[in-house]
């Protein structure tokens, strides 16, 4: 499946199309949903399209596959909160089956449900990137006994310039 530039597609060929141009691993569930790998810069990240015709939502859900243990979790339930205080979109949050750590956004679709390929790549983008931006919080509170405000701050400096 390949799209001009110029095209809109239905939401999941849209997700599709790019996953498979950036030679990424996808698997179609159902007629609402896919998933997928792809490499982040600290771990593989399952990614998930899920398409809610009745109201024109694509959601996208990122899972950086952290894990928090039942001791933990007052701790990631602060982290998680201050975290989200830093999103402009999506957000994090704690699965209940499991202690999963995921990423999720709902993108409003317009009244013809066509996603363009620079939407897709602005959701796909975002979510990698807000995953790529915080696992190490994650991880600084998880395995480095970290409080979540230090594990926030560290994971809140940039680097100034290229290595």
């Amino acid at each position: 499946m390949q799209f001009n530039a110029n095209e809109d597609a239905a939401p999941l060929d849209m997700l599709a199309a790019l996953f498979e141009a950036r030679d990424w691993a996808i698997e179609s569930l159902t007629d609402e949903e896919i998933t997928g790998e792809i490499q982040g810069s600290w771990a593989k990240y399952q990614l998930r399209g899920i398409w809610r015709t009745m109201d024109n939502v694509l959601q996208i859900v990122c899972v950086p596959d952290i894990r928090v243990p039942s001791d933990k979790r007052p701790a990631a339930q602060e982290l998680l909160a201050r975290v989200n205080e830093q999103m402009w979109l999506g957000h994090f949050d704690l699965w209940s089956n499991g202690g999963v750590v995921i990423y999720r956004h709902g993108a409003l679709l317009p009244d013809d449900g066509m996603l363009s390929l620079n939407q897709a790549q602005a959701l796909i983008e975002s979510a990698v990137e807000d995953c790529d931006r915080f696992y190490p919080a994650f991880q600084f509170v998880l395995w480095g006994d970290k409080s979540p405000e230090a594990a926030l701050e560290a994971s809140m400096v940039d680097a100034a310039g290229e290595a």
